[in-house]
């Protein structure tokens, strides 16, 4: 008859061990051992969720049930039309980012719809989201609120409810008493995730669950939790900042390339209908040091302002700070705009910031920051009426960037009438006039930097 036992378990990545010590044999992860009860299943308890017995797929239906809207139109948008009947999400975020508010709206608006909503809280009491609640003025009177940290008491409650929508928050701090460890640790996470699911599939029960991030901006808990989930949204964003970004990392049900952008209010997060616009509302025309770059976030285009300031060190490491770019793109660039354009900027301090805490992963905007660096070097602003766009390569040479006439449709919407484009580029658009050029050097001039090297 099997026996439990005690073994000491990694908390970065699930692994038992028969002993202590200092480093996980599996991960090597240090200090990471924590003693732990290991009660093996009994022989007939079968595991995991069943869709019946095998079929051809010629048997199988066509289409299961469509995405259902959640009454929130930056979250539709995130997850390609709303949460699908049986699917589970997991939302990450950093601590005070907003998960729980974007929570309470969405039971709120899933509620207002006829459509039963249990709100597990594990971190909350039940009187303290209810003074949330009020404080954001929202209407939760048909909202089920269970506050709860035992998943078998949790499904529980789904058994007696039946809900259409059940939220979690967060699946950190629940438990099963059938695991011997604590909350939060990785075999907990993983086999409270793996419970929920199967009650998800079963029922077809739409559930979100709210993961916590880690400091390294990872989700807490094995990478493997991400891959039992059907959708892994990430919710971004500065928390001392008004806008949040809503991007779907992993989309079972479709593709993951449109972002929601909310805006944090007194009354919750709210839809921003022109994200580009509320980027540029502050901007300071005719400042050096300052270009317009319409970027592609997913398939979504916006159009941001990046500025940068070149100042001479003194130090015999000159200081790099890149805010919302790649701080290893930021010194490729800089030994561009050095070795094929003459400026004298390896030797000066350099720092350069997306405005509104937008991050731009793609190559499309290096010519932004190029221009952006030179600017501020000869403290000549670039044409108040132009957008720059375009890959840069290691001879000062501009490439072609995906998706061009998309990016120039945004860029005209918002009154830019002429844009700084590789030559190669063959689209053209009575809407904006292109100003093509071969090099960093042709678009110094054509942008209105000076075209004469300057020193930092």
């Amino acid at each position: 008859m099997a026996r439990t036992r005690i073994c000491f378990r990694c908390t970065d990545c699930g692994v038992a061990h028969p002993k202590w010590t200092g480093q996980c044999a599996t991960c090597g992860a240090w200090a990471t051992l924590e003693e732990s009860i290991d009660k093996p299943p009994a022989p007939e308890a079968a595991t995991g969720w069943s869709g019946g017995a095998a079929r051809l797929f010629a048997d199988v239906p066509e289409a299961e049930a469509p995405a259902r809207s959640t009454g929130l139109a930056e979250l539709d948008r995130a997850l390609g039309g709303g949460l699908v009947e049986g699917s589970v999400t997991l939302l990450g975020g950093e601590p005070g980012i907003g998960k729980s508010t974007l929570l309470l709206q969405l039971a709120a608006t899933v509620s207002a719809t006829g459509r039963r909503v249990l709100y597990v809280s594990a971190e909350e009491s039940a009187p303290q989201l209810r003074r949330r609640a009020d404080r954001l003025g929202l209407v939760l009177d048909d909202v089920y609120v269970q506050a709860e940290t035992s998943v078998p008491r949790v499904l529980g409650e789904v058994a007696r409810l039946q809900p259409d929508l059940l939220l979690v928050d967060s699946i950190q701090t629940v438990a099963s008493p059938d695991v011997g460890s604590v909350p939060g640790t990785v075999v907990q996470v993983r086999a409270c995730t793996q419970l929920l699911i199967e009650t998800a599939k079963e029922r077809g029960l739409a559930t979100v669950l709210v993961g916590h991030v880690t400091k390294e901006g990872t989700l807490a808990g094995p990478r493997t939790l991400e891959h039992l989930v059907d959708t892994v949204l990430s919710f971004e964003g500065d928390r001392h900042q008004r806008l949040r970004f809503l991007r779907a990392v992993k989309h079972r049900f479709g593709a993951t390339g449109e972002p929601g952008i909310l805006e944090m209010t007194a009354a919750g997060l709210t839809a921003v209908p022109d994200p580009s616009g509320l980027f540029l509302e502050d901007r300071q025309r005719g400042s050096a040091g300052s270009a317009i770059v319409p970027v592609l976030d997913g398939h979504r285009p916006l159009l941001v302002e990046l500025q940068a300031l070149v100042v001479p060190s003194r130090a015999a490491t000159p200081r790099r700070a890149a805010q919302g770019v790649d701080a290893g793109r930021l010194s490729l660039l800089l030994a561009v705009l050095e070795r094929r354009c003459g400026f004298e900027v390896l030797g000066a301090e350099a720092y350069v910031s997306v405005v509104g805490g937008v991050r731009i992963t793609e190559p499309g905007a290096d010519l932004g920051v190029v221009l952006a660096l030179a600017s501020s070097v000869t403290n000549r602003a670039l044409h108040d009426d132009v957008v720059v766009c375009g890959e840069v390569g290691l001879a000062g040479e501009l490439r072609q960037v995906a998706q061009l006439d998309r990016r120039l449709e945004e860029a005209a919407r918002l009154g830019y009438r002429r844009a700084v484009v590789p030559a190669s580029v063959t689209a053209s658009t009575a809407q904006i006039e292109l100003l093509r050029a071969g090099s960093v050097h042709q678009a110094l001039r054509l942008a209105g930097a000076a075209p004469v090297a300057a020193v930092a």
